[in-house]
């Protein structure tokens, strides 16, 4: 099992608290909330593998992103750090806690669950690979494209963000590693091992998402034994970017 070492970047000082952002993100989208948390924590925002500016490997799976962490955290010389993790960075940071406990302050688990889930993102993958950058020479173009599959403007441009131009002006290519998001799903999905934590864990969750449901609760408690739960009103999956404030007051 080999880790890799991963893109991050540090604001303020203080306690550490690592940021771990979801499917298809990067660092960059929680630049404005750590430069709030900064002033509080030193904050490290971390680009997963596979993701932003971080190494591609063929694997993907929460046990790789737990060794990546820990390499992480051992590189920056960190021994115990809290965690907040969005849907994919939610459960990574939860397998991180089951492996490493000792290394694990608190936890705040955005919107995420412990269980399975079922393949919903086909549209947003085929509406990814059907980026021809060899005739998209424009982010205009891009999102025209992209529109065909992906009709919520907010999420194409939280998608959008992973463009970079490889010959400035000229083409276009995306950071992620589409190719093996696509063939790892099924690690990416899966539910987490049934091995109990008994750490503090907050898990934040949109009042109008589906990833954490009442009847996940007793599950998710079973697991981790410190677990409270608060749900941001009118909030979705993206609970962070869709009620900022409220986030970050809770």
């Amino acid at each position: 099992m080999t880790a890799v070492p991963l893109n991050f970047k540090i604001l303020g000082s203080g306690q550490p608290l690592i940021i771990l952002h979801g499917l298809f993100g990067s660092l960059d989208n929680w630049q404005t909330h750590a430069k709030t948390l900064s002033e509080y924590f030193q904050v490290v925002l971390v680009d997963a593998r596979n993701h932003g500016h971080s190494p591609h490997t063929e694997a993907h799976n929460y046990d790789l992103i737990a060794e990546d962490l820990r390499l992480l955290m051992h590189s920056l010389q960190i021994e115990k750090a809290s965690f907040i993790g969005h849907s994919m960075g939610g459960k990574a940071v939860m397998r991180f806690a089951q492996r490493y406990p000792e290394c694990v302050n608190k936890l705040i688990v955005v919107d995420m669950g412990i269980k399975a889930y079922p393949m919903h993102h086909d549209v947003i993958l085929e509406g990814l690979k059907s980026m021809n950058f060899n005739e998209i020479t424009s982010r205009t173009a891009a999102d025209q494209q992209l529109e065909q599959y992906v009709k919520d403007l907010s999420v194409r441009q939280f998608l959008l963000k992973n463009m970079y131009w490889i010959e400035p002006g000229k083409r276009l290519a995306w950071r992620m590693n589409l190719l093996t998001l696509e063939s790892e799903m099924q690690e990416i999905l899966k539910g987490l091992p049934e091995e109990q934590v008994d750490l503090p864990t907050l898990f934040l969750y949109g009042a109008l998402s589906n990833y954490i449901l009442e009847e996940d609760m007793k599950a998710i408690e079973d697991l981790f034994l410190g677990a409270s739960f608060e749900a941001i009103e009118g909030a979705g999956h993206w609970v962070h970017a869709e009620k900022p404030n409220e986030f970050v007051d809770a």
